[in-house]
């Protein structure tokens, strides 16, 4: 494994909330993803998940409340809660999270491979 330059791995990256492999730890991965627009509400009911946002800034909507997070802020959601992730503008994050997560933490996103960037 090389060191990863975080600016060149998301001026790769064409796509929104189409997130793209950029390193595996333990049982992990790392993910770097585009965001713009809202995203689905869902839960990932065995896996917690890490957002950590390193430009622009993102909404993560939960039933009770909103966490706004910022550049070089990041929020953990707890495993089991219902969760959507809206950026108004782009937002550029790194999510770390367990290799079996599901996407949208349902059965049919298993079989979805995500590749490397």
């Amino acid at each position: 494994m090389d060191k990863v330059n975080l600016l060149e791995k998301f001026a790769k990256i064409t796509e929104f909330w189409s997130p793209r492999l950029a390193g595996e730890m333990n049982d992990d991965y790392v993910k770097l993803v585009k965001l713009k627009g809202e995203f689905e509400w869902h839960s990932h009911a065995e896996q917690e998940e890490m957002f950590w946002v390193v430009r622009g800034t993102l909404t993560i909507a939960l039933r009770d409340r909103d966490v706004v997070l910022g550049e070089n802020e990041f929020f953990i959601i707890p495993r089991g809660v219902e969760h959507k992730p809206v950026a108004p503008e782009e937002c550029w994050a790194v999510l770390f999270e367990p290799k079996t997560t599901l996407r949208r933490g349902k059965a049919e996103d298993a079989d979805e491979a995500i590749p490397w960037v």
